[in-house]
């Protein structure tokens, strides 16, 4: 800091190009170095004077001043009053024309002298304003670049856990857990990561890193691939199991191009560089399609499917595959069956004909004493209308009529006493599920939340859960410790109580 003793104008070139090392707001420098000249003034002319230092911007000066607030009288101030920054209108004539109540005045003081202990507060005082400038800047400069990769150097690791240089801005951080297994990674080594989050802390912007999210590798794909990068070719999602397997579902609007061949590229050139990246994850590039049942079998390449049975109100697929692709299908310990469905969106199961023989069977068996116990009608009834496709007494009591009049065998009055029957049967099962909310002490709006399944806000009730309210002060965490991971996720959990807050409290919420 002996650079205040310089000539002023060498100065300005000392503040120029310390703001350009560390890439802050040359202001903030010499804010920082008024603050310093003010503390070490204040160390010789008294830590109770109110003493201000301004550098002209133009050529360098420095003026230091000691300033007054101007007052009607020290009897009006009462215990407030401070001889040592306060001056009557007649006191503060020494230093100005005409001054008046409420004025600020200023009294100029010589510039102090630096010596070895001012010398030093002013560096620290510098330092600490300087580092959390840069700090600032850190943050504001990644903080919009969530989801972006970057690129660094491996500066030490700890604990499994690497700490990495980016581009000698700032230092980034990948837990352990978000390495890809198997990837054994040394100091210097460059390394690409995609920015999961960036937090501010004392210690500066602390910018977490990711090797193994889905949104890398799509990420990875957009700078390999011309096409995905100009909107040609879309991802339409990505699922992963770090480091072994991976898909990802692309499609074009254009008819002339091949989505899938491009992403590849000839002799796979373009998804190499991808693969070798990820520390040799064998990738599955599917071609995307609006029609689920065509998008599921896709997905589950390399196996190929027999037949697909979709349900689009639970979103479940049933897959059947000859019994020589069923492990392929199913993948080693499930994993290629997994990665479909988190790629599609749906539960996909994998059969193969026997046991969809069986499935179909049972399922039959069960619909049929649905059938027979609800409407009270014979075998050949109830089967009657599985056989035309009515899988729920639902569906019998709120069809049009005509369909139930036109299968074969019915007329008018039969089919009009089926749906007098479902409907009865409906509204006892209505009401014995209100009645047992209502003994468990639950309010109608919770009974009524039709967002999840009704079993489900039983068991809610049973855990003292009675109102939507309650329900939507719950976190996800807690929702799923009372559910259990089995029944609900927690990234599932939190759009449900988000949807109980909307309800609840009238909060439009941007869901996710």
């Amino acid at each position: 800091m002996s650079f205040v003793s310089m000539p002023r104008q060498d100065l300005l070139l000392a503040i120029d190009s310390l703001a350009q090392e560390k890439q802050i707001d040359r202001e903030i420098v010499i804010e920082s170095l008024e603050a310093a000249i003010a503390k070490i003034a204040k160390h010789k002319y008294g830590e109770e004077f109110n003493i201000t230092a301004t550098i002209d911007r133009k050529n360098g000066a420095i003026y230091v001043k000691r300033l007054f607030d101007v007052i009607e009288s020290a009897d009006a101030m009462g215990e407030e009053y401070d001889a040592n920054t306060m001056l009557t209108v007649a006191q503060a004539k020494k230093y100005a024309k005409n001054p008046s109540v409420g004025d600020v005045v200023e009294d100029a003081l010589p510039e102090p002298e630096f010596g070895r202990m001012a010398f030093q507060t002013a560096k620290q005082i510098m330092t600490a304003r300087v580092r959390d400038a840069e700090k600032g800047r850190q943050y504001e400069e990644f903080k919009d670049d969530i989801g972006d990769i970057v690129s660094g150097v491996v500066k030490r690791i700890e604990f499994g856990n690497v700490f990495v240089d980016i581009n000698g801005k700032a230092e980034g951080y990948i837990k352990g857990s978000e390495l890809i297994p198997g990837e054994r990674l040394a100091v210097g080594d460059r390394v690409r990561a995609l920015i999961m989050d960036v937090a501010r802390s004392n210690s500066g912007p602390q910018i977490f890193l990711t090797r193994t999210h889905p949104m890398f590798m799509e990420k990875l794909f957009v700078q390999e691939v011309p096409e995905i990068y100009e909107g040609i070719i879309k991802i339409k999602s990505v699922s992963r199991a770090p480091g072994s397997h991976a898909k990802i579902a692309v499609e074009t609007a254009d008819p002339s191009i091949d989505a899938v061949g491009m992403t590849v590229g000839i002799k796979g050139t373009r998804i190499q560089p991808v693969i070798n990246e990820c520390h040799g994850e064998k990738i599955d590039v599917i071609l995307y399609s609006e029609d689920p049942a065509v998008f599921i079998v896709n997905a589950m390449q390399p196996a190929k499917v027999a037949k697909i049975i979709v349900d689009e109100d639970t979103r479940t697929a049933a897959v059947v595959v000859n019994e020589d692709q069923q492990s392929l299908a199913i993948g080693r310990r499930g994993q290629n069956v997994r990665l479909a469905s988190q790629l599609t969106g749906w539960n996909i199961d994998v059969m193969n004909e026997t046991e969809e023989q069986e499935r179909r069977a049972k399922e039959f068996k069960e619909k049929t004493e649905l059938f027979i116990g609800g409407l009270d009608v014979d075998e050949m009834i109830a089967q009657l209308l599985i056989t035309e496709g009515f899988r729920t007494i639902e569906e019998v009591a709120f069809v049009d009529i005509a369909e139930l009049e036109s299968i074969e065998g019915f007329n008018a009055e039969l089919a009009s006493e089926l749906q007098k029957r479902a409907k009865e049967y409906l509204a006892k099962i209505e009401q014995d599920y209100r009645d047992a909310g209502h003994k468990l002490g639950m309010s109608d709006d919770l009974l009524e939340f039709d967002f999840i399944k009704r079993p489900i806000i039983m068991k809610l009730g049973e855990n003292g859960i009675k109102s939507l309210a309650d329900l939507a002060d719950l976190s996800s965490d807690e929702l799923v410790e009372i559910l259990g991971e089995d029944t609900m996720s927690n990234r599932l959990a939190g759009r449900v109580i988000m949807k109980a807050r909307e309800l609840a409290y009238d909060i439009k919420q941007e869901e996710e």
